[in-house]
């Protein structure tokens, strides 16, 4: 998160933990937290492995800030519920003004939501698509993949060097979802660059402890970004992999969000928390992979 817009905020709050404080209704209470980022980044390039489109353009990187819109909608007991995702997808709607809009008002700078994993509607998922039986919620792993929309030798290459790296670290691949997405929904630029939205089911390996799970998905993703990206793998990006939490994100507006991915509108998807973000691009191009740039928090 940087600078750029919020820089002519005279907010002291902004950015720091003393941001104002949202409690909204019900019972227990649910607490939310607005952070509008007002620090400088550092270069993007640095960072993000991907190529950024700005050959013949005027863009500088070195000149690259972000200020977006981010916010935290929990419930402080812990208790799972889809009214919490529903309030965290409102939350970000109602900070839109944190990035620009496309003319025809669905294509963004990028919006997107981190919760925890709903297993209730994966153990759903996994019955009627793979015909599993998910013993313990805590063993399955989730990943979220952008791949190659073209279904070529390149894509099929990507998903059999994914599946071999992760049965070596000695994980269980159970196998891939197609993202049910409404591409109807987007607007003509982010629908000319979507990349093919894949979800990555895995069970955790035999003996392993929670946290030697995640770390095992984190060196996992590592080790499949390192070959992909030796490989030449076009469009490909893991918004998320882990065994805790979650992450949808497009290049759209965040009223498009729900439209676009139709899990979110599913009673089934339940979680105890949501961090929402508005992308706001100051000199950076939009793209898919930078929408919702994180994968624990902001």
């Amino acid at each position: 998160m940087g600078g750029g817009r919020a820089s002519g905020v005279n907010n002291p709050l902004i950015g720091t933990p003393f941001a104002p404080r949202i409690v909204f209704p019900g019972n227990p209470p649910i607490c939310g937290i607005l952070f509008l980022s007002n620090l400088p980044s550092n270069e993007m390039n640095h960072h993000y492995p991907v190529p950024i489109p700005n050959e013949g353009s005027l863009h500088l990187p070195e000149l690259e800030r972000d200020a977006c819109g981010v916010g935290f909608v929990a419930n402080i007991h812990g208790i799972k519920s889809h009214r919490i995702l529903r309030y965290g997808i409102t939350s970000c709607c109602n900070v839109i003004h944190r990035g620009a809009a496309e003319a025809d008002m669905k294509t963004g700078d990028g919006a997107g939501i981190l919760t925890q994993i709903p297993h209730k509607l994966f153990r759903r998922v996994l019955r009627e698509e793979f015909d599993y039986d998910l013993k313990n919620d805590g063993d399955l792993g989730v990943g979220v993949f952008f791949l190659p929309r073209e279904e070529d030798e390149q894509k099929h290459s990507a998903k059999l060097a994914t599946k071999l790296i992760l049965q070596n670290l000695g994980l269980t691949v159970i196998g891939w979802r197609k993202g049910p997405v409404n591409e109807k929904e987007l607007g003509q630029k982010a629908r000319d660059c979507r990349p093919s939205i894949c979800h990555l089911f895995i069970e955790r390996g035999a003996g392993m402890s929670d946290d030697e799970f995640e770390r095992t998905l984190y060196i996992g993703r590592r080790q499949i970004g390192i070959h992909l990206r030796s490989e030449k793998v076009q469009n490909f990006y893991v918004p998320s992999f882990s065994h805790r939490t979650i992450v949808y994100k497009a290049l759209a507006l965040p009223t498009v969000l729900s439209k676009f991915y139709s899990d979110l509108n599913d009673p089934d998807y339940e979680t105890a928390l949501c961090l929402y973000h508005q992308r706001f691009s100051t000199n950076t191009f939009p793209t898919w992979s930078l929408c919702h740039p994180f994968r624990m928090l902001c």
